[in-house]
């Protein structure tokens, strides 16, 4: 068998815009009704469904049926990694309006890449925690000894990430900032804590994440990350900071 690989099929699951809203909003792990994704990408329910459709057909997308509702989610994970990183090649969306820039600087600053945590606020935790020695290089993002009693301190379960059958860390391209975010077992787990400890909460605009003021200092005192606050106009958000901790 070839090892080669025919994108075709992919690539024209991809090729219209409803399909791009549709992946877009899924790319943070949530299940969503045909209806809600309808009206987002500005398309009729029997549009949409047909959309839907080749998005399932290309293992894309999957379908669970509750009653009289169809729910849409990703197919998994290495899904939501492989648009991540499409993401950087591809052109930005436009923004036409301060709602719909805000809600872009939301997603720049902290959001959920399927089930861990990207944007301003994934980076500067990998950053951080290279510089602490708890993960090891800067693309690979391997955990240390010294991380897995750190994190598992700090109340990350790193005993199930590394006991999951998925890889335990993985390093995942963030399409902001064009640079690896955590992702694995272990980011899926610091990205449950995150929202199980309230430090983060989810933007009613649904793939966004709000930092909170508990989570803002528990960022500021445990690895000197500050995260900026989005902008007040249209200006993109400025990047976290992480404090020296030599």
């Amino acid at each position: 068998m070839s090892r080669d690989r025919d994108f075709t099929a992919v690539g024209r699951a991809l090729a219209t815009p409803a399909r791009s809203v549709f992946l877009n909003l899924l790319l943070d792990g949530t299940r969503r009704p045909a209806g809600e994704l309808a009206r987002a990408a500005g398309v009729r329910a029997s549009t949409a469904s047909e959309h839907l459709s080749v998005l399932v057909d290309a293992g894309l997308v999957t379908c669970e049926a509750h009653g009289r509702h169809r729910y849409y989610a990703l197919a998994g994970p290495h899904v939501a990694s492989a648009l991540e990183a499409l993401g950087t090649l591809a052109a930005p969306a436009p923004v036409v309006g301060y709602r719909l820039s805000r809600h872009a600087q939301h997603l720049a600053r902290a959001r959920f890449c399927y089930d861990h945590l990207a944007g301003h606020l994934g980076i500067a935790l990998a950053d951080a925690w290279v510089g602490c020695g708890w993960l090891a290089g800067r693309e690979v993002l391997v955990l240390t000894d010294s991380g897995a009693d750190g994190l598992q301190a700090t109340g990350f379960d790193v005993d199930g990430a590394v006991a999951a059958r998925r890889p335990t860390t993985r390093a995942c391209l963030d399409w902001t900032e064009r640079r690896p975010h955590l992702a694995g077992a272990l980011g899926a787990a610091v990205g449950r804590r995150f929202l199980e400890a309230g430090w983060v909460v989810r933007h009613r605009s649904g793939r966004g994440l709000n930092l909170t003021e508990a989570g803002t200092a528990m960022l500021r005192e445990a690895w000197g990350v500050t995260l900026a606050e989005p902008a007040s106009d249209d200006a993109p958000a400025t990047p976290a900071r992480v404090a020296s901790r030599a």
